[in-house]
């Protein structure tokens, strides 16, 4: 099993900004090939918001294209999300999932709320 845990939502003013961090824990030695940030606000369908595969090549929604950004911590079991400029429309409770062994995991997810 591996287990995501995500960390850094909150409360923020409309321009602002966050990061949200993302850490995977396993018992056994593991190798994440992907990682990703999705989103869903309430009534909506989960989106994904930005993709990163073999560490290093990332591809992102229009939405977010300028003002988020993936990337993977210096330990190689943990990446983040920076957000900035956020606006009201990125409300939502952000998830990270991770691909290992050919499995997918999903963490709890973390509440964004961003008011204008």
């Amino acid at each position: 099993q591996v287990q995501l845990v995500e960390s850094g939502g909150g409360l923020v003013q409309a321009g602002g900004s966050l990061r949200l961090s993302c850490a995977a824990a396993s018992q056994f030695v593991f190798e994440i090939k992907t990682w990703g940030w999705y989103r869903q606000a309430p009534g909506k369908q989960r989106e994904l918001v930005a993709l990163m595969r073999d560490g290093l090549n990332t591809n992102y929604a229009d939405s977010v294209k300028g003002r988020f950004t993936i990337s993977r911590g210096n330990a190689k079991n943990t990446m983040y999300l920076q957000m900035n400029s956020l606006k009201p429309e990125d409300t939502a409770v952000y998830y990270c999932a991770a691909d290992v062994m050919s499995m997918r995991y999903w963490g709890q997810g973390t509440q964004v709320t961003v008011s204008s």
